[in-house]
């Protein structure tokens, strides 16, 4: 695309534009889904905790929030052809090096490579089609973009947990190579959108301070637990440093002339409102992703091949409601939609935590799907109120806010629901062992159920992780209750959300 206007681009352009962006978005899909299924095998190669292992996932996140702020900049500076081919290149790299890591200090490095790499990608490739589709047809063009970018939830875990089972997890990210070769092509052959703005200067002081703000508030949040919280120094500079970071980012904005973003944008009652229920959207989007694998694997020990298909059905539910959408989304008021998927989601998010220790597939499989349908109807609609009334000349800039608080809200969202499991887990762990002694016997389980006490140091060990796996559990359901409380809270919101009315033709 050049420097026509949206009246000057053939429908037929339009939509070859709007395949190759859904292409390319699609590697940064994958990108998050296709680690989790490989996970617990990543752990045991690496001899890392549960907190030490989400780092690969946590990180990788931080890295897109900490890069995305910039991506309307780097858009501007290099173009958005020039960005999105030079991110791609670095994405393929870095995924190699993540397939070559040999501890997981590299792992890591090379995830938040990956990270900031395809941080650009989503928003720069948001803001296109929006760009050069008319208002009246940004619910179809989002429903198509949407719809293909869940093929990445889809094969991701699919081939990607097969490839793992049979050959390794460093084969989770060799597979993202070839799909990246083909969007460098893609980009080559059909993006031609070169507009520069090289005049535009980057302010440096908010970037920074925001970005340390990011990074001090995700590295407490993922090793607080480890740390003890606040008993730790380094989880107490942590927090002063992005509290400090925040309010320079805050005061700065307000104070200069050219600040880093804009937040007079959030004047702007469907932007704001937008951006709050997408922070909200954000802190639920990965959740069921984040805690099937180990749960499935750790408590009932499926192999992670059938992980990867359960983790797919939810990419499936997904792919349904936005294929669905293509063909409704004219049809009903945004906010009707965007309200029946949260509500989906915290029904499904509300069954999760009715789940017991023995994990029937039937339960697993109906309640993941639903809550990726619910996830296929936010997406339309969620960019539809967030962008009704955005000027065009300012897409990149809200573009890349819209997806950095979707962003920071999951990366917060995923360190806490860890937290969340591993500190349920302890407690009730001490909780339950209180049912298991050896005096009194008449008040425990262990009578109740007419089993004698373990007499020998081995069934002792088998009693103590009978225990830690219920306790687990638990953790699991409190997390998935957390999950369903905050689908509900959101539609309260979408009740405040103004959508404007179309404009009447003139008389002839």
């Amino acid at each position: 695309m050049t420097d026509q206007t949206v009246s000057e681009i053939s429908t037929l352009r339009r939509y070859v534009v709007l395949a190759t962006l859904t292409f390319v978005t699609m590697l940064y899909t994958m990108t998050v889904m296709i680690a989790n299924v490989a996970l617990p095998k990543m752990q045991g190669t690496f001899a890392a905790t549960v907190d030490q292992i989400a780092l690969v996932v946590t990180f990788n996140i931080v890295a897109t929030a900490m890069v995305t702020p910039a991506s309307g900049w780097l858009a501007s500076r290099f173009s958005r052809r020039n960005l999105m081919l030079y991110c791609s290149i670095g994405f393929t790299f870095a995924s190699v090096c993540c397939g070559l890591a040999q501890n997981l200090e590299q792992l890591v490095f090379f995830r938040i490579l990956q990270g900031g790499f395809g941080a650009p990608l989503v928003p720069i490739c948001m803001a296109m089609i929006l760009d050069i589709f008319p208002r009246e047809e940004h619910g179809t063009a989002t429903a198509f973009f949407g719809m293909g970018v869940v093929f990445g939830p889809i094969i991701g875990p699919t081939i990607g947990g097969y490839l793992s089972e049979e050959l390794g997890w460093r084969w989770v990210f060799f597979l993202l190579v070839p799909f990246g070769i083909l969007a460098i092509t893609c980009i080559i052959v059909v993006i031609d959108d070169r507009r520069k703005a090289p005049a535009i200067r980057l302010d440096w002081t908010g970037l920074i301070s925001l970005s340390l703000a990011i990074a001090s508030l995700q590295l407490m949040l993922d090793r607080g637990q480890r740390l003890d919280w606040f008993d730790s120094p380094e989880i107490i500079l942590e927090a002063i440093l992005s509290v400090g970071a925040f309010y320079i980012f805050i005061v700065h904005t307000f104070t200069t002339k050219t600040p880093f973003f804009d937040l007079r944008i959030l004047r702007d009652r469907n932007f704001a409102l937008g951006i709050m229920i997408t922070f909200l959207f954000g802190a639920i989007l990965w959740t069921p992703m984040i805690l099937y694998p180990p749960m499935m694997q750790g408590l009932q020990n499926y192999p992670e091949n059938e992980v990867g298909l359960f983790l797919a059905l939810r990419g499936l539910g997904t792919l349904t409601a936005s294929t669905l959408l293509v063909f409704v989304n004219r049809l009903f008021d945004p906010r009707l939609i965007l309200s029946i998927g949260f509500l989906l989601q915290g029904i499904a998010g509300w069954y999760m935590g009715a789940f017991d220790i023995n994990l029937s597939a039937f339960d697993l499989a109906w309640t993941n799907a639903l809550a990726g349908f619910g996830v296929g109807c936010v997406w339309v609609p969620l960019t539809l109120i967030t962008f009704s009334t955005i000027d065009k000349s300012r897409l990149n800039e809200a573009s890349a806010f819209f997806h950095l608080v979707r962003n920071v809200g999951s990366s917060i969202s995923i360190s806490l629901t860890i937290a969340l499991v591993i500190q349920s887990s302890s407690i009730s762990y001490a909780d339950l062992t209180g049912f298991v002694s050896i005096f009194g016997e008449s008040s425990t389980v262990m009578s109740l159920k007419g089993t004698s006490m373990p007499q020998t140091t081995p069934e002792l060990m088998r009693l103590s992780g009978e225990i830690a796996r219920q306790s687990r559990m638990i953790g699991y359901i409190n997390a998935f209750y957390l999950y369903a409380i905050i689908a509900f809270s959101v539609i309260p919101l979408i009740m405040l959300v103004r959508m404007p009315q179309p404009e009447k033709p003139l008389p002839a």
